[in-house]
């Protein structure tokens, strides 16, 4: 009896830890990596990275306080030229089905007049598991970094 008790736990306390790994810092890193799939594609002019990170219905608020949806922001993908970008603090927290991720932005470049920018802003990205299991990005702010 105390044998098949000690099997039973051991097989209990197998299954909590492999959850856990699952779980544990799992989504986090999922979620990071679509981050940088999503900074790729700005860096390399390719919406084609990018829309499948978006929702249909994602809701975009830029640093300088337009909104646009899923479709304007790819196109803008295409028309910015960077010559750098880059992430920093990037952090993500995981409510059930819902992650926030956040960190800083830095980069420069050429906009689509042919003027050049320099862009320094802090940045929220909501993203919701999907009922086929994708994370998809819902809703995107950015706010300027005076420097």
């Amino acid at each position: 009896m105390k044998k098949t008790s000690i099997w039973c736990l051991l097989a209990l306390l197998s299954l909590v830890s492999v959850a856990g790994s699952q779980t544990g810092g799992g989504t986090e890193k999922a979620v990071a990596a679509l981050e940088q799939q999503w900074l790729q594609g700005q860096k390399t002019n390719n919406p084609d990275l990018v829309a499948p990170l978006l929702a249909d219905k994602f809701v975009n608020t830029s640093s300088g306080g337009k909104v646009t949806g899923k479709a304007e922001t790819l196109k803008t993908i295409k028309t910015i030229k960077w010559d750098s970008a880059e992430y920093s603090d990037v952090k993500v927290t995981v409510f059930g089905d819902t992650a926030i991720a956040t960190g800083g932005f830095k980069g420069n470049g050429t906009d689509a007049s042919g003027k050049l920018f320099d862009d320094y802003e802090r940045w929220t990205d909501t993203w919701v598991k999907m009922p086929n299991g994708q994370w998809q990005c819902v809703a995107s702010q950015g706010t300027p970094v005076k420097m």
